[in-house]
């Protein structure tokens, strides 16, 4: 059975197209090779396609998104990047680090964006 039919079965009629994308990318090359790409294990892989991953898929989505979607945002720093470096970003700016100049600045390009403050989750 493929990732996809496998997403499908669990996930009905409600199948997210990120999830599809995501079993998609898994029957190109395989799951665990994926998971690598996103830098998470083949178990939340396996969760999120059978449907049983009970936390805040938000994340996921958006690695799945900016990874194998293509999906960019527009960074008032760095202009257009995708989903998941975007999301890496604000993760960052939640604590400063002052390792180097591109670090001081994304923490105060981050901190001031809307999209990091919650005003526009969709776009994230």
């Amino acid at each position: 059975m493929s990732a996809l039919d496998t997403a499908r079965t669990f996930w009905g009629e409600n199948l997210p197209d990120w999830v599809a994308a995501l079993a998609r990318a898994c029957d190109e090359t395989s799951q665990n090779k994926v998971a690598v790409k996103m830098e998470r294990s083949a178990a939340l892989v396996s969760n999120v396609l059978r449907n049983r991953y009970s936390a805040d898929t938000s994340i996921v989505e958006d690695i799945v998104r900016g990874h194998f979607m293509r999906a960019v945002v527009d960074c008032p720093a760095l202009g257009e990047i995708g989903k998941q470096v975007c999301r890496k970003w604000r993760g960052k700016a939640a604590q400063f680090e002052n390792v180097n100049s591109l670090s001081v600045s994304m923490y105060r390009a981050c901190n001031r964006c809307p999209i990091h403050k919650g005003a526009d989750d969709d776009a994230a």
